[in-house]
């Protein structure tokens, strides 16, 4: 449909809509992440901004966008002088998808003019189209690594540097990035969350009248678009014109130092990372009194930037649930107001005491009381704020160690510890690359070049200019003369072959005997499988676990991309029975053959945790021949001064790694400590 949907027109999502506008007043708020379930009109929203901007004046011809007042110039199609004739257009609307090349992008070598003219030119890519305008990421979360560093440049420098294909190109690249998740498929890296100035969480309206009339107004527009959008034009007109005055204001309105030093306050006691918070609070504040027509920032702005700047710039793990963490913010709040007015406090009683009496005792009367309360409700006060926070947190350390000192019994639940860095698994050889992820190296349509080869077909990928040429040059040696040119044809054309990471299934098969309980090693076996779930999280990996006790195996988590899941699964896993290890592989052997046939691309990597003591079924031995090929690790979870080494033999048998859990720990203690927020994970699932 050429008609955007209305953005007047769409019921609900107040924070959204409220965050895209102060990113469109004041762009240098650094953009808006929208995080939601399917279906929560995400998208809609973000393209219905783009109707709202203002237009901009580019210089004509210009095809980098440059303002005909203020021209780049550095700009490849300049150099543009001050007052060169423009044009106005309204501000652009970029899409990025998810399988956009990185030459889409940053712009390459004008392939054709370089063929047929023998001229170097420069094609621009998205982020110069984007250039003072929205560039919107849908599924942010799924971007390849190599986008999200072109994204992550080309943000924090307001510039595109383009090196590649014997093309030297820097220019203007500031534009309001916009992405949409969900937060089902996957967290994106975080160094690209940091970027985004606001994140809003939305989700679908829990009310029936609401919900019955996004309805009506979703099939009345897509009955007749033009006519509804003229219902709206009055809402639509209005928006626009309050944006305009709103960047009007902007430069007037003042950000007291005293609510400067309450946006710090807020910060310190949130626990953020980095000075890039309080900047966009900041920012954000002013933006918000300029939408409300105000010329000065009051603590009213500042507590609703907090709530959409500050709580995904919070230090927290992958693993913890997503969503913000509402209460700590209103904690932040509420301490930065304390300190405001203990300070304010203490000012107002550091005033000498005026007696115009003169009778008055030198330290005493006013002067000596308000010394009580200052050391009373001061650093003791602040003291007993902190040990008020010891207080609520200490019970847990003792529950967490009284887990390793008390003896499991049969079925019961045996908890685990703080979940740390793991050594990195991967499987041998190159895969296809069907998965952009981060374990295991493969052939991809993205990623490093190493070489070029003919296409078997339509080209698949970007073409590999010099061994094209040398494919032209080969072929017109032996029949050519001096004064010919170089004619490429297409049987000339070679493509490239990239090698990137790829995503693996990561399938657990964890021993969940009896024998597993003693010495409290199921402790130490869940908290080494809550790190592995971690790092296949990072990773991008699916995740399956098959349990085995008693007398069979179950598929307690079939494979999935909720790693949330996975924890919730684990922190459920009871111990106690025989050791059936033969019946874990051959439920292993069948689900890694039922994934084969859904995709065959994706490359499984066999994580069994195990002592290696088989005491009932037949022997693992004559299950290995249903694994062939399968990458496998074997940890080896035996502990004690007698050691059989059977985990030993069975990873000679499946030709896979061994390693000893011992050796996954102490591989992780010379890295990255404790993440104790992996441990709240676990335990709230639990």
């Amino acid at each position: 449909m050429t008609t955007p949907y209305p953005f007047s027109a769409v019921v609900g999502l107040d924070d959204l809509r409220l965050a895209l506008l102060l990113t469109a007043v004041s762009p240098a708020v650094g953009g808006v992440l929208v995080r939601g379930e399917k279906g929560t009109a995400k998208s809609t929203v973000v393209r219905a901004l783009a109707t709202l901007l203002p237009g901009i004046d580019t210089v004509r011809g210009c095809r980098f966008a440059c303002d005909p007042a203020a021209p780049d110039p550095a700009c490849p199609d300049g150099p543009h002088q001050a007052g060169d004739p423009g044009r106005r257009r309204p501000a652009s609307l970029v899409e990025l998808p998810v399988g956009a090349t990185e030459d889409r992008v940053v712009g390459t070598l004008d392939l054709q003019r370089a063929l047929s003219d023998g001229v170097k030119a420069y094609e621009p890519g998205l982020l110069a189209a984007a250039h003072r305008g929205v560039l919107y990421v849908d599924e942010v979360n799924l971007l390849p690594d190599h986008l999200v560093d072109l994204l992550l440049d080309a943000a924090a420098m307001g510039r595109a540097h383009v090196e590649r294909d014997g093309v030297s190109v820097k220019h203007a690249a500031r534009f309001l990035l916009v992405g949409t998740m969900n937060p089902e498929e996957g967290e994106p890296r975080p160094q690209l969350v940091d970027r985004f100035g606001l994140v809003v969480n939305v989700a679908a309206p829990r009310d029936a009248v609401q919900r019955a009339e996004v309805v009506r107004r979703r099939l009345a527009y897509e009955a007749d678009p033009d006519g509804f959008a003229v219902r709206f034009a009055g809402d639509e007109s209005a928006y626009a014109g309050r944006i305009a005055a709103a960047r009007a204001q902007l430069p007037l309105v003042v950000l007291p130092d005293e609510e400067l030093d309450r946006i710090a306050r807020v910060c310190l006691a949130y626990g953020v990372d980095g000075m890039r918070a309080d900047i966009v609070v900041a920012r954000c504040a002013v933006a918000l009194a300029a939408w409300h027509g105000r010329d000065r920032v009051t603590a009213g702005d500042i507590a609703d930037a907090a709530r959409l700047a500050l709580p995904h710039r919070r230090r927290t793990d992958p693993l913890d649930p997503p969503g913000t963490d509402e209460e700590k913010l209103d904690e932040a709040l509420a301490e930065a107001e304390r300190q405001a007015s203990q300070e304010r406090e203490e000012q107002h009683n550091d005033e000498p005491d005026e007696d115009p009496d003169g009778d008055g005792p030198p330290d005493g009367g006013g002067g000596g009381a308000p010394q009580g309360p200052r050391d009373g409700g001061g650093p003791q006060g602040a003291g007993s704020d902190h040990e008020g926070t010891r207080n609520s947190t200490a019970p847990e350390q003792p529950e967490q160690n009284g887990a390793g000192q008390q003896q499991e019994k049969a079925g019961a639940v045996a908890g685990a510890g703080p979940a740390y860095r793991t050594r990195t698994l991967r499987i041998a050889g190159r895969g296809e690359g069907g998965h952009a992820g981060r374990r295991s190296p493969a052939y991809a349509r993205r990623g490093r070049v190493v070489g070029s080869r003919t296409p078997t077909g339509k080209l698949a990928g970007a073409p590999h200019l010099p061994a094209t040429l040398r494919a032209a040059l080969d072929r017109s040696a032996l029949n050519r003369t001096t004064s010919d040119r170089i004619r490429v044809s297409p049987r000339d054309l070679r493509e490239s072959v990239h090698v990137g990471r790829e995503a693996n299934l990561v399938l657990f098969v964890v021993d969940a005997s009896g024998s597993m309980a003693a010495r409290k090693r199921m402790t130490l076996v869940k908290t080494a499988v809550l790190s592995l779930l971690r790092d296949a999280y990072q990773r991008r990996d699916r995740i399956g676990m098959i349990t085995f006790r008693g007398a069979d195996a179950d598929l307690v988590l079939p494979p999935t991309s909720s790693h949330e899941v996975g924890v919730m699964r684990l922190a459920a896993l009871r111990t106690g029975g025989r050791t059936p290890i033969a019946a874990g592989l051959r439920t292993a052997a069948r689900t890694i053959a039922t994934e084969r046939r859904r995709d065959p691309r994706r490359r499984p990597l066999l994580v069994l945790v195990t002592d290696g003591r088989a005491t009932s079924g037949p022997d693992p031995l004559r299950m290995v021949p249903a694994l062939h090929g399968v990458s496998a690790v074997v940890v080896d979870c035996e502990s004690g001064p007698i050691r059989l080494g059977l985990a030993g033999r069975l990873a000679g048998a499946l030709k896979a790694e061994l390693m000893p859990l011992e050796q996954l720990q102490a591989s992780v203690l010379q890295g990255a400590g404790p993440v104790t927020a992996v441990d709240r994970a676990y335990r709230r699932a639990a």
